[in-house]
């Protein structure tokens, strides 16, 4: 039995099962600390007390008030919103395809996204500047369609090889989309002028910052319907752990599951690919950090804790990179691959399938 089956299989006791509660509230209160934190960080640094007046002066013109809440709030709760999104999103993905290094990113998803996005990009070029309106600053409902068709395409294909191929060929597949993607995208660019390039491009950095109030109408509600199916998906996903004999021995239907779990990945990774870049290594890392603190496998203790990780893992790139640099600008997805790229290289050296797989 694995330690997955065997966290899974085991009744928990007591005081092991009120553990999750106290690490949830745990988190909750570090990433209250840390929105507070990421608040008061900028050009402008503002005092714990001074963040606190801005937020409870919403709407009187004061000048904490505009710093706060009109410039760096959105930011904040996209870092909030997408690292959750995206952490959940890995988890779901690790869960069905019962693979450690399986997230958005990995399997190719995220070029899916951006891929689309790009589409949308140059159709708008070509069709005239009316068009464009309808993507102004990358924002909008076009680039969005754009990210979910493209990552819905990439999540079928992945689904249909999931069960002919082994784990590291499916990763080496994710990983030649994204490079066939990144070689797509330079010819499209071709067909857009010099300030759409520069639009995309800045986009394909990744950045919490280019959220502003209007982008939440869109992002928000679609978040919330891939979180609602996440969690209603959490008991079948848990059984799917045991294997999918075991599963479908407790009435689960494993094909509508796999098709509905992407349908939650999709609807929590496409939104903040297409509103704030290709994030990388957040849905990859957070379901580790989840298992690790919580100590079971099972899907509804994890869903929690991998939001709030998730959420604080990318507010704390944000908070490296919006710290008041004098003379250098650090790219999310630097600080983002200088925390991942351990975690990887650690499951990599602990991961037996993937050991016995490279020979």
């Amino acid at each position: 039995m694995s330690r997955a089956e065997t966290l899974v299989a085991a009744p928990l006791s007591d005081k092991r099962a009120a553990f999750p509660i106290v690490a949830v509230a745990g988190l909750l209160l570090a990433l209250f600390a840390a929105l507070v934190t990421s608040l008061s960080i900028g050009q402008v640094v503002l005092s714990p007390g001074e963040v606190l007046r801005g937020l409870a002066d919403f709407g009187s013109g004061s000048t904490e008030s505009r710093i706060v809440v009109e410039l760096r709030l959105p930011r904040v709760l996209a870092a909030v919103l997408g690292g959750g999104a995206l952490g959940l999103a890995g988890l779901l993905m690790q869960t069905l395809f019962r693979n450690p290094l399986a997230d958005a990113w990995s399997l190719g998803l995220m070029a899916g996204g951006q891929f689309g996005a790009a589409l949308v990009v140059v159709a708008g070029a070509v069709v005239g500047p009316a068009a464009l309106e309808l993507i102004t600053g990358l924002a909008g409902l076009g680039i969005v369609a754009g990210s979910i068709l493209g990552t819905l395409a990439v999540a079928l294909a992945m689904a249909a090889m999931a069960r002919r191929v082994h784990t590291v060929t499916l990763l080496v597949l994710g990983l030649m989309l994204g490079f066939l993607a990144q070689g797509l995208i330079s010819v499209l660019l071709h067909f857009t002028n010099r300030t759409q390039s520069r639009m995309f491009s800045s986009w394909n950095d990744a950045t919490f910052a280019s959220m502003v109030w209007p982008d939440f109408a869109t992002l928000l509600p679609l978040l919330l319907v891939g979180l609602a199916l996440a969690v209603w998906l959490a008991k079948p996903l848990t059984a799917l752990l045991l294997g999918e004999t075991y599963a479908e021995s407790l009435g689960v239907n494993v094909p509508r599951l796999r098709r509905l779990v992407l349908a939650a990945t999709i609807l929590l990774a496409a939104p903040v690919t297409a509103f704030c870049g290709p994030v990388a290594f957040v849905g990859l890392i957070t379901p580790h950090l989840a298992r690790g603190l919580i100590g079971s496998a099972r899907i509804g203790a994890l869903i929690p804790a991998t939001l709030l990780l998730g959420a604080l893992l990318a507010l704390a790139a944000d908070f490296v990179v919006h710290l008041p640099w004098s003379q250098h600008f650090l790219h999310l997805n630097a600080i983002l691959a200088i925390l991942g790229a351990p975690v990887v290289i650690v499951l990599l050296l602990k991961s037996r399938s993937l050991r016995a797989a490279g020979g």
